[in-house]
């Protein structure tokens, strides 16, 4: 299987007009990186990352978005480390969600503000208004589930479509309010505040939040500039190095230029039951093949009406990534993913082919061979 590491070689053993296609989305460069350790280092780097051939020379992989202007290094010696699954302290986690019980979205009528126009009843949720907003209208979705770890297909659908009619009561109740966003922070490392299962929703005023603003208008640059769409050729970019699939009708990228470990990218014409269907399937493979605990997801979407702005083609989308383990104190963010460039040490090609697996499986169909 390739690695992020040979992408360069993979690009250059492209068709021209796929090679071309490539390169007009992303830049990508190698080096090597060197170093000279003690002897008394030995054991230890030994012991955490193999032999000491490998970090005396650490080849670096620098790939940038060039429409986007998102960027990621990947270190070879990080990179091609194992997966980790099945050691994030499960026990530790379960004690932790069990002990959760029973606190205010265990009891949401009661414990919870609704909005201005009452709650929205899922089969398997209830809306809530969030008592320290982020903009005007900012809800919740609470799932009737408290693990938040424990969900199925069912009720991941249910919780997308309660989410879309709460955003059709704020819309109704305030026409100028029509960019709707949400966002499901899974644990405390994703920045969740309560262990409960849970949605964001925020919808806002006069324009779309500035990282949405923002790809609408290099999107709408590129398709000027190129003649095409640039989500098409995102998604030709990464099906052509192995990086893609499709699952009914939605596109399922692993990310190049990931902000993060894992990020998946899920791209469709709208948000119907094949892409609600496909969030499932892909939060579901992550936690039950590649030891995902906690992740963020958020969802790109068209305004709920007309607009100043042009949306023509713009899809659905949602962008989910992995944020590491629970026990873990140490950040997974920092200066560097802030300000600067993101440092990834999950590969991509893994990703995918893990990801396609576990589609597969879901489907019932067999790996070639069997």
């Amino acid at each position: 299987m390739p690695q992020i590491i040979d992408l360069p070689d993979l690009v250059a053993s492209l068709p021209a007009e796929k090679r071309r296609l490539v390169t007009r989305i992303f830049r990508i460069s190698a080096a090597t990186g060197s170093l000279v350790p003690p002897e008394s280092m030995r054991n230890w780097i030994v012991e955490h990352f193999g032999p000491t051939e490998l970090v005396k020379r650490q080849r670096i992989l620098k790939v940038t978005n060039l429409v986007t202007m998102e960027g990621t290094l990947f270190n070879e010696l990080r990179a091609s480390r194992p997966m980790q699954v099945g050691d994030k302290s499960y026990v530790e986690l379960s004690q932790a969600i069990t002990s959760s019980l029973n606190g205010p979205f265990c009891r949401p009528r009661e414990m919870t503000p609704e909005d201005t126009f009452g709650r929205v009843r899922g089969k398997h949720c209830i809306t809530a208004s969030n008592v320290a907003k982020f903009d005007v209208f900012h809800g919740l979705v609470i799932f009737d589930e408290h693990d938040p770890l424990k969900f199925t297909e069912e009720e991941v659908i249910d919780y997308i479509d309660t989410a879309l009619r709460w955003a059709a009561e704020v819309n109704k109740a305030d026409h100028d309010a029509k960019y709707f966003f949400f966002m499901w922070n899974c644990l405390w490392r994703s920045g969740a505040s309560v262990v409960h299962g849970h949605f964001q929703l925020t919808m806002s005023r006069d324009m779309h939040y500035g990282r949405v603003e923002h790809l609408r208008r290099t999107a709408s640059a590129y398709e000027q500039k190129y003649g095409s769409s640039y989500f098409e050729d995102l998604f030709e970019v990464h099906d052509c190095l192995g990086l893609a699939m499709k699952n009914g009708e939605t596109k399922v990228l692993s990310y190049l230029t990931p902000i993060k470990e894992k990020e998946v990218l899920l791209i469709a014409d709208s948000l119907d039951r094949s892409f609600k269907k496909t969030v499932y399937k892909v939060i579901r493979g992550l936690v039950d093949t590649l030891g995902t605990v906690s992740f963020n997801l958020a969802a790109y979407i068209p305004p709920m009406s007309s607009t100043n702005e042009d949306w023509t083609g713009f899809p659905v989308m949602a962008r989910i990534v992995d944020r590491g383990d629970p026990s873990i104190r140490t950040a997974d963010i920092g200066a560097m993913e802030l300000y600067a460039s993101s440092v990834v040490s999950s590969d991509p090609f893994r990703i995918a082919e893990s990801l396609r697996a576990y589609v597969d499986r879901s489907q019932g169909i067999k790996p070639p061979g069997q």
